[in-house]
């Protein structure tokens, strides 16, 4: 009993560096997101961080159509950050995680 909770401690430790690692990587791994136009694009990392705004001169004429466009896109380029972050952090997790009956239906 006491080895297979010690087995279960250094596999739940390994998934944390493994965890810790994932969040590293995700600093490095940058998206795009543009207006449906092209004329705003948003960089965004995985760890969902902006990293670059892209604005063509054509909007910046317009402050409310060019405010639009920043949330609009900024708020597309966060979620999709955020998909990729989570189901990269779950696959890190579920991959680590005991057999332990009723919870891989957690990481559904």
């Amino acid at each position: 009993m006491l080895g297979d909770m010690m087995g279960m401690m250094g596999k739940l430790k390994e998934t944390q560096r493994k965890v810790e690692e994932t969040k590293k990587r995700l600093d490095t791994v940058f998206m795009e997101e543009n207006s449906s136009d092209g004329l705003l694009k948003i960089t965004i990392s995985g760890n969902r961080v902006l990293k670059e705004i892209s604005i063509d001169d054509e909007l910046l004429s317009d402050k409310d159509q060019l405010q639009d466009y920043l949330v609009l896109t900024i708020n597309k380029a966060i979620e999709k950050a955020t998909r990729m972050n989570e189901a990269e952090l779950a696959a890190v997790a579920k991959e680590g995680m005991p057999n332990i009956p009723g919870m891989d239906s957690l990481f559904k």
